[in-house]
C-alpha cells in the first residue's frame, strides 16, 4: 500500500511540475512564452519560410539568397549585427564578452582546431543550436558556409551602388539576371566600424588555419572576396541562405 501511494504522489509531482513548464516562441529575436499547460495546440504553418523573401539566384547548387538581414525587414536595412556562433546581438563585442571563449583569443572553448588558441574538437561549421539564422529566422533558414559564399561571388557579378540611400553591393546573378542588394553596415567591435564602407557578412565555417577567425564575405571600396582575417568577437551583419525544395 505504501509503494502505491508513494508512485501516486511522484505522479502528482510530476503533472504539477510539466503544469508549470514554459516554451517560448522566437520571431525575429523576440521571445514570447506560454505556460505548457495553457496551450491547447500547436500546428505548424507549411509556408514558415515564406515569412521571410528569398531571391533565386540560379545558382548551380540551388540555393536561395534572403532578400535581407537578419534583425531587418527591407534590404537597405542593416539588421542586428553579431558574433560568430552567438545568436543574440549585444552591445559590446571584444574577447571578453565573446560566449566561445575564456576572455582571450587563446582560451575558446568550442570551435577550435589548433591547441595553441584554446580546447580542441575540430568543429569547423557552426551548429543549428550556434548559428544566428537558424535561431532568429527558424524554417530552413540558415548562415552560408564558405563554399556557398565563394559560389554566390563566382557565379555573380557585384558592383558598388546605393539603394536608397544606402551604401551597398549590388550582386547579379551571371545566369539569369536576379539580384540582391547588400547594404554597408560595417562591423562593431572596439575599433573603427566602417559604416557605410565594409559589408562584412558572417558565413558558418571556421577558419581551420586560425580558429581565432572565421570566414566571411568582404566588399570595400576596393574589391569583393572571401576574407579570413575578422576575429570571432567582432559582431557582423548576417545574410540567410535556404536550399531549394
Amino acid at each position: 500500500m505504501k509503494k502505491i501511494l508513494l508512485f501516486v504522489a511522484i505522479i502528482a509531482i510530476s503533472l504539477n511540475i510539466s503544469a508549470q513548464e514554459q516554451m517560448y516562441v522566437w520571431q525575429n529575436g523576440t521571445k514570447t512564452t506560454f505556460a505548457i499547460a495553457e496551450v491547447d495546440s500547436i500546428t505548424h504553418d507549411k509556408n514558415l519560410n515564406n515569412v521571410h523573401e528569398y531571391v533565386d539566384l540560379g545558382l548551380p547548387s540551388g540555393l536561395l539568397w534572403a532578400t535581407c538581414n537578419v534583425g531587418a525587414s527591407k534590404p537597405e536595412e542593416y539588421g542586428d549585427y553579431f558574433a560568430w556562433g552567438e545568436t543574440a546581438p549585444k552591445t559590446e563585442y571584444s574577447w571578453e564578452t565573446y560566449k566561445w571563449c575564456n576572455g582571450t583569443a587563446f582560451t575558446l572553448i568550442k570551435y577550435c582546431t589548433q591547441s595553441n588558441y584554446g580546447t580542441v574538437d575540430n568543429k569547423t561549421i557552426l551548429e543549428p543550436s550556434d548559428d544566428a539564422a537558424v535561431q532568429n529566422w527558424g524554417g530552413d533558414w540558415r548562415m552560408p558556409t564558405k563554399e556557398e559564399v565563394e559560389e554566390l561571388l563566382e557565379e555573380c557579378t557585384y558592383e558598388r551602388t546605393t539603394q536608397k540611400g544606402v551604401c551597398g553591393i549590388l550582386i547579379t546573378s551571371k545566369t539569369n539576371g536576379n539580384s540582391i542588394f547588400m547594404p554597408a553596415g560595417g562591423y562593431r567591435s572596439l575599433f573603427s566600424n566602417y559604416i557605410n564602407e565594409h559589408c562584412v557578412y558572417w558565413s558558418s565555417s571556421l577558419n581551420t588555419n586560425d580558429s581565432r577567425n572565421a570566414y566571411n564575405l568582404f566588399s570595400s571600396l576596393e574589391k569583393t572576396s572571401l576574407s579570413d582575417n575578422y576575429n570571432r568577437y567582432y559582431g557582423l551583419l548576417i545574410r540567410p541562405v535556404m536550399s531549394k525544395k
